[in-house]
């Protein structure tokens, strides 16, 4: 080795892209340089032995809402990527909905890159959004670095993004194949949700009926189709219903080019959990019976999800219309959203792990995996020449989930009082250590799609 400074990464427990292992990970400059055997470092750099604590990649999360500008009292920049930061998340992938003005302009990226410049304790990435009337904005926003584009089928919730038709989702898929994008969609049907009936209300099974299975199945069905005339790569956003997934499976056969995830909500929480009135569980679409979670678990282990990611998408606790704030608790009319960013590791690291499943899939759903879907080349996992974005993991630490412990700008979660299995103990970004504390300077990158 060189004279160069550099530190040295010890853990009895490194998870690397071929397994768990004892390894020292040597850091140069904010990279790694060498994956050696435990103990074989050379002496002479900064060395961070973790001993028994697990020593994973920093988690890639492509689905998060920041808000940032426009509904900052919702989220913003430093609250959401310091929430990320605790929870051993070093890159995220804003969406390009809830900032006002949304990503789907030139002038709106550039609004949300100043509102971001020099706020993010992680790196943060940019979605572009294709919304009716835009289509010959998404080339410059693709050439300017957006990482691909969101469109809703359904009404998104908020006025500045309106959904796509049929006709205007093709003419969306057509320009995104022509200049090599992805597509990425929130896929449930409005005329299903139409037909739906809708009974407002505390009552929980009230609201899964207004979002039937149907409402995926036949949103993805129509997507596929277009797919298929389009050439388009589309990747469905959020799947809650194991339904839709014989439908992916015969069109990868096909050879449509389809991808999809799900989230830690759908993946640890089920409908019979769901107490009436508690909204902080509503989202959309919605969190289904624990069958359906079962199909969900099974899927992943089949390698079908390329991503486990939060969706998290914040509001003010007035818009959730909780109790314990003083609302009604009617799902019809809270705002459909769940925080989970800073939870997200621990929870689906708990569910895994009683599932039989090791810390080396949870890396492959959470961190390998969304940095290969977005082709984040230098992040996912820990390999020479990736930046050195690590967390160390205790993963047998027991916390029970105190909201105002959360760094979430408002500590709503559906997760409140439950005891998670999996605690962060210090993520470090390129190499150097996150902190958080209120004087704590913001240390993350802007990033653009095809950065190395």
């Amino acid at each position: 080795m060189s004279a160069s400074p550099y530190t040295v990464f010890r853990s009895r427990r490194a998870v690397l892209p071929e397994g768990e292992r004892p390894a020292d990970v040597v850091v140069r400059d904010g990279r790694i340089a060498e994956v050696l055997d435990y103990g074989t470092a050379p002496a002479g750099g900064e060395l961070f032995d973790l001993g028994e604590l697990a020593l994973l990649p920093g988690l890639v999360d492509t689905h998060v809402h920041v808000n940032e500008p426009g509904r900052t009292e919702w989220e913003g920049f430093a609250t959401a990527t310091r929430a990320a930061a605790a929870g051993g998340v070093t890159t995220v992938v804003d969406m390009p909905l809830n900032s006002i003005p949304p990503t789907t302009t030139l002038e709106g990226l550039e609004a949300k890159r100043k509102a971001a410049e020099g706020r993010t304790f992680v790196d943060v990435g940019l979605w572009g959004g294709a919304i009716p009337g835009n289509t010959a904005d998404l080339e410059p926003l693709h050439a300017a670095g957006v990482f691909g584009f969101k469109s809703f089928l359904a009404p998104s919730g908020v006025d500045e993004f309106p959904h796509l038709t049929g006709a205007q989702l093709e003419q969306a898929l057509t320009e995104q194949a022509r200049i090599g994008a992805l597509a990425i969609i929130h896929a449930e049907d409005p005329a299903v949700l139409d037909a739906a009936p809708h009974t407002p209300g505390p009552r929980y099974a009230d609201f899964l009926a207004s979002r039937p299975d149907d409402s995926e199945t036949t949103a993805v069905s129509t997507l596929l189709e277009l797919a298929r005339r389009t050439g388009a790569r589309v990747h469905i956003l959020h799947v809650s219903s194991a339904a839709v997934l014989p439908l992916l499976r015969a069109a990868r056969a096909e050879g449509v080019q389809v991808t999809a995830e799900t989230c830690p909500h759908y993946l640890t929480l089920a409908a019979e959990q769901v107490p009436d009135g508690d909204t902080a569980f509503k989202c959309c679409p919605p969190i289904r019976d624990d069958a359906n979670r079962d199909l969900l678990w099974q899927a992943l282990a089949d390698g079908e999800f390329a991503a486990v990611v939060s969706d998290h998408s914040p509001s003010t606790p007035d818009l959730k219309h909780l109790a314990r704030y003083g609302g009604d608790g009617d799902f019809a009319a809270a705002w459909g959203g769940i925080a989970s960013l800073q939870l997200g590791l621990a929870a689906i690291w708990t569910e895994a792990r009683s599932r039989g499943f090791a810390l080396s899939d949870v890396v492959r759903w959470m961190s390998s995996g969304p940095a290969a879907l977005v082709g984040l080349a230098t992040k996912g996992a820990i390999a020479p020449g990736l930046d050195a974005d690590l967390v160390a993991f205790d993963p047998d630490a027991d916390f029970a989930v105190d909201p105002d412990g959360l760094h979430h700008r408002n500590p709503v979660t559906p997760y409140a009082g439950r005891t998670l299995t999996g605690a962060v103990r210090t993520t470090w970004l390129r190499g150097r250590a996150l902190e958080l504390g209120a004087d704590a300077r913001p240390i993350g990158r802007i990033i653009a799609r095809g950065e190395a």
